[in-house]
């Protein structure tokens, strides 16, 4: 920006005074005053503009940066998978080979049978769908807790005096 001294500034004020004259001076000096506020806001949001533009390219920059690293990633646990993939699929077939190779006899990896339950058995007979609570029920009728929800008309009836009652 233009570098302004106290000397200048004073010979431009003499020279304002002079040909402006001093009733038109103090207004004159208020709009000079607010053209160079907008002035300095106006450069004031260029500058802003352009942080932004240079902040938003870098920020692209590290976008691109961390896709290309995340793809990296992805393309080795594909192959890496897919290796352990093969592998198991091999052992798998040759453990597949050797049980069909020894299905007449004892297989390698022992003789446990499934066996279904027999007929007679029957499940206990436990409510284990209730919600079971750790405060017995009697002390809860006790306290006055309430173990079920109840509608206003039902309860205004159940607490309504005795005299009330119809």
């Amino acid at each position: 920006m233009i570098d302004f001294g106290f000397d200048k500034i004073a010979l431009i004020g003499a020279v304002a005074l002079i040909v402006i004259g001093p009733e038109k001076l103090p207004r004159v000096a208020r709009t000079v005053g607010h053209f160079m506020g907008k002035a300095r806001r106006y450069v004031a949001d260029v500058k802003a503009e352009v942080n932004r533009s240079i902040e938003l390219e870098e920020l692209q920059k590290v976008k691109k940066q961390f896709e290309a690293a995340a793809h990296d990633v992805e393309a080795s646990v594909t192959r890496e998978f897919n290796e352990a993939s093969t592998a198991f699929n091999d052992g798998f077939q040759e453990v597949k080979g050797a049980l069909d190779g020894t299905a007449g006899g004892d297989s390698a990896l022992g003789s446990a049978q499934w066996t279904a339950p027999s007929p007679d058995y029957k499940r206990p007979n436990k409510k284990w769908r209730l919600k079971r609570s750790a405060v017995p029920r009697w002390y809860k009728q006790r306290a006055g807790v309430r173990m079920h929800a109840q509608s206003g008309a039902a309860r205004v009836a159940r607490f309504r005096p005795a005299g009330l009652k119809k």
